[in-house]
């Protein structure tokens, strides 16, 4: 199955911008892929504004998040997979989520096999009246 990451990651950031609040993601830095200023990075990790005020061209596809965004004045592209994302929320009041290591990548298939509906009883179905 594709990760569920890079869909939660879209429906969380639009619903933090429709409710009028300042979506910002908690970034690890270590994680293949990363391409955010050096400066900013505290201690293998940061945080960016992704609104779409401070977020220019912002992409959100399951490959990846891209943007252009100002660092000192001076304008920066960034760019980091979904699986580098360790929370997003909204600024003002920290509604959000924040993922594990179990949100990324596939899952591993169920330990018991799925039971085949078509293989019941081979009666008629019963209803009964609830009082």
């Amino acid at each position: 199955m594709l990760s569920r990451k890079p869909y939660l990651l879209r429906a969380i950031h639009e619903w933090i911008c429709d409710n009028g609040m300042t979506p910002h993601v908690l970034v690890d830095c270590e994680q293949p892929g990363v391409e955010v200023p050096a400066e900013v990075i505290r201690d293998g990790r940061v945080v960016l504004n992704i609104s779409p005020m401070a977020a220019h061209r912002l992409s959100m596809t399951n490959q990846g998040i891209d943007f252009s965004a100002r660092f000192n004045g001076h304008e920066r592209h960034i760019r980091f997979p979904p699986r580098a994302v360790l929370a997003i929320y909204a600024r003002e009041n920290g509604q959000g989520l924040m993922f594990s290591e179990a949100d990324d990548g596939d899952e591993p298939p169920p330990d018991n096999p799925p039971v085949d509906p078509s293989s019941g009883s081979g009666g008629r179905p019963k209803l009964s009246v609830v009082k």
